[in-house]
């Protein structure tokens, strides 16, 4: 079940701020001119176990007033059709201004939940002036400062309520088809992949509301393959300001990969890997999908006899530490290569479900470990004593040790690497836990 939260609000009433202490990390650029926030945010936000995605639409850099109120309204339109729930955020230092009095119009008329988070009330004398907000009627409001964080733990509280409890990730039916995500920034041919593959132009999504704006998925089952492919490009129509349709791209990306068993993070062979491809790539990792980089458009560039190699070690630098990444040279329009690049997603889709038998892991890893122990802490050589692989979608492993607390990040990818050395795991992120025996 993926759990979608748009922050909407006028610029500069504190959304990155906001955004940044969710996800309890430094992530959006933080200034006080307005229209700051240029790239689309979004990452995971975890609380009292619950996790959940989080989006900031972002500030805008008005032209004129009446663009700006539009655009700022469109990006509000769109949080409402995508996200599963919306914080409005406004700014008591500044009152409620007519671009607030117009958002909430619009946000009243919405059946999902909106939560209007007064910011800034950092004082007695604040807490009083934001009574004023309650004008606006709508019905879940909180009064917070998102710089020092009081009244967060409120908001979240009432986020997280409406999150179901998730399955355990056993009891997810293994025998599904695997579910392959198209994603990627606009325009960097992931509709042309989509089409090369299935041999007919899909339908384009209208604009006009109400029509499905869900990503499609369509049953794949040709040369003995069998999968689904998750189109996110959804809106294809190219008139569409660039931010509304970054916008919508990303919220459908952060949807789709929810769903997906393997994401193919489509590239643009000319731009190469830019820092929103790493954002995308990141959350990939972190929800514990498959990964294939597809570098698109290959046949438009310029090459000598390195040039993919170097390509690809320059790609692996800017993922880096995750790098054991399968990485393929396309072009969808010319189809070089597609049918390669599902064979490597469904090998990806198989080593995301490998089970290693604890007698192999343990003969394996147990050498590793002699082979280079764990560093001395506080003079208490670490032992690890037993291996076991965890029954979980995101291949796990447990480390049975006297001292979990003490082993630090290079050991863990020490370890990391030797198991990838030993069994394929190329294209899955791998977690591994320290537990006291």
């Amino acid at each position: 079940m993926s759990f979608t939260v748009a922050i909407t609000g006028r610029p500069n009433v504190g959304k990155s701020t906001l955004f940044n202490r969710l996800l309890e990390q430094r992530k959006a650029i933080v200034d006080n001119i307005s229209g700051v926030t240029r790239d689309r945010q979004y990452g995971i936000a975890d609380w009292n176990g619950k996790s959940f995605n989080v989006i900031d639409t972002g500030g805008f850099v008005p032209d004129s007033e009446d663009i700006f109120e539009t655009e700022i309204r469109k990006q509000v339109k769109i949080a409402i059709d995508e996200a599963n729930a919306i914080i409005f955020m406004t700014d008591v230092s500044t009152g409620i201004t007519t671009l607030d009095e117009s958002m909430a119009e619009t946000l009243r008329r919405t059946t999902k939940p909106v939560f209007l988070v007064v910011n800034k009330v950092d004082n007695a004398e604040r807490q009083l002036e934001a009574t004023e907000f309650y004008s606006l009627g709508l019905d879940h409001i909180f009064f917070m400062s998102s710089m020092s964080g009081s009244g967060s733990g409120e908001l979240l509280d009432a986020l997280t309520e409406l999150i179901p409890e998730e399955k355990s990730e056993e009891d997810e039916t293994e025998n599904e088809l695997p579910r392959f995500a198209i994603i990627g920034q606009p325009n960097v041919g992931k509709s042309s992949l989509l089409n090369a593959l299935i041999g007919k132009e899909r339908t384009i999504v209208s604009d006009i509301a109400g029509t499905t704006r869900d990503t499609i998925h369509t049953h794949y089952n040709l040369f003995q393959k069998d999968f689904i492919l998750i189109d996110t490009a959804g809106l294809r129509k190219k008139n569409k300001e660039k931010d509304d349709l970054e916008f919508y791209s990303v919220i459908r990306a952060v949807k789709a990969m929810d769903e997906a068993d393997v994401c193919l993070l489509v590239l643009d062979a000319q731009n190469g890997i830019t820092a929103q491809d790493v954002n995308i790539f990141s959350l990939a990792a972190r929800k514990g999908k498959g990964i294939v980089l597809l570098v698109n458009k290959w046949d438009l560039v310029e090459k000598s006899t390195n040039t993919a190699k170097e390509y690809e070690k320059q790609l692996k630098e800017k993922i880096a530490p995750f790098t054991d990444v399968p990485v393929l040279f396309i072009s969808a329009k010319e189809k070089t290569r597609i049918l390669k690049g599902m064979e490597i997603a469904l090998e990806v889709y198989a080593n995301r479900h490998r089970r290693i038998a604890t007698s192999k892991l343990n003969e394996v890893m147990l050498k590793a470990v002699e082979a280079y122990h764990a560093p001395v802490v506080r003079g208490h050589s670490v032992k690890i004593k037993y291996i076991m692989q965890l029954p979980t979608v995101v291949p796990s492993f447990a480390f049975f040790t006297n001292y979990p607390d003490d082993i630090k990040t290079p050991y863990r990818n020490y370890l990391e690497n030797q198991l990838r050395g030993s069994f394929n795991f190329s294209g899955v992120p791998i977690r591994i836990f320290f537990r006291k025996k």
